[in-house]
């Protein structure tokens, strides 16, 4: 048994270098590539073939997945002679080998537009039975930092505290940011707080002496882009003042709308009045009564009465104490629901009339002319 182990390890031995022998891939590139999107890159892998290497030649190129449980996904393939592009779709069109024949020793590929998608562990796999060779190589593909914007965070008024900012969209960290004066003495302010990883200053109790023109610079390991800030450091406000004004603007304008208000109401009560006093109904006023036709109207009918009166009845009419005397404006206007007021008594009744009478010859020959008078009751009327 002890002699059987020392053959072995000879027989081992003797065939060690037909193990070692066969294809081999000699590339020399760097484990890793940094590359900016956009750019090409190329990926080597030079190889070389033993006489024993009789077999098919196949290339693989294959881009490894992150997680062990997931499966690489093949990006371009030689075999049979033959080339074949279009297994991974989102590299279509970008991938190629580097040269037209592969089997003469290089199974190089290029990679063009590259995307930030792009970046991972790339394996180029060579076999030709009984050989077969492998590498691998890490490609970083990294983003540029697009133009970045400045502003300014703050009240940019002597005495208060600011924060000029920079900030950038697009870019593959670790990103770096630097801030410059470019007017001036160039100098940062002295109270300035610079923060290169988050791009920012901040300024203290700022004076007029930070004013200028400023300039941020982001950048990264494949690009870098800027932006240009203007400060303007103002004096302080006078605040007393501010509120002054604005306690008299506020007054002036309650004192307008309480005048719109007062006119608006005033023009609406007219309006509501003149509507009121246009839908109203009146009652005509009777036209007042004259004295003067009425007191005239009523000793004409008295005179006609007299008139009509014969000498004969002219006694019974001066008994009548109210044909006597005409009446006043009082009892004119008193309603005939009052009760007429009785004569006076300090009137000396009229004497009685002589009763003359005088016959129809006498008449006529005086030039008179006979009137048949109509036969009166008592109180005065025509029967």
């Amino acid at each position: 048994m002890a002699l059987s182990n020392p053959r072995l390890c000879f027989i081992l031995l003797s065939l060690f270098p037909a193990l070692v022998s066969g294809l081999e891939v000699t590339t020399t590139q760097v484990v890793a590539l940094e590359k900016a999107a956009g750019q090409s890159v190329k990926l080597d892998c030079q190889f070389t073939l033993v006489p024993e290497d009789s077999g098919p030649l196949d290339i693989e190129w294959s881009l490894l997945a992150a997680d062990s449980n997931d499966e690489d996904k093949v990006v371009i393939l030689y075999s049979g002679d033959r080339v074949y592009e279009d297994y991974y779709q989102p590299m279509k069109g970008r991938v190629h080998f580097n040269t037209p024949d592969p089997k003469n020793g290089d199974a190089s590929i290029n990679l063009t537009g590259l995307k930030s998608s792009d970046s991972g562990t790339y394996q180029c796999k060579v076999k030709k039975a009984p050989g077969i060779g492998s590498k691998k190589m890490k490609l970083i593909v990294m983003v540029r930092p697009s133009k970045p914007r400045c502003s300014i965070q703050g009240t940019t008024e002597e005495g208060k505290n600011i924060v000029l900012r920079c900030t950038t969209a697009e870019g593959t960290k670790p990103m770096q940011y630097n801030w410059e004066k470019t007017t001036d003495n160039k100098l940062l302010p002295s109270t300035a707080v610079l923060d290169p990883v988050e791009g920012t200053i901040n300024v203290r109790n700022v004076s007029t002496s930070a004013s200028g023109t400023y300039r941020c610079v982001a950048s990264n390991r494949v690009g870098s882009d800027d932006c240009v800030l203007n400060l303007l450091i103002t004096p302080p406000r006078n605040t007393a003042g501010i509120i002054a004004g604005s306690i008299i603007a506020v007054l002036l304008i309650l004192i307008l709308l309480a005048i719109i208000l007062f006119c608006f109401c005033r023009a609406r009560n007219r309006k509501k009045y003149e509507k009121e006093i246009c839908n109203e109904i009146r009652e005509d006023v009777p036209p007042p009564k004259s004295r003067m036709s009425s007191e005239r109207s009523y000793i004409g009918s008295q005179r006609s009465s007299l008139g009509s009166m014969t000498p004969s009845n002219m006694q019974d009419y001066t008994l009548k104490s109210q044909y006597n005397k005409i009446p006043t404006v009082e009892e004119y206007e008193r309603p005939p629901s009052v009760a007429p007021l009785p004569p006076p008594t300090n009137v000396a009744p009229l004497p009685p009339p002589t009763s003359v009478r005088m016959a129809g010859p006498n008449l006529s020959r005086m030039g008179g002319i006979p009137v048949m008078t109509p036969a009166q009751n008592r109180d005065g009327s025509i029967v």
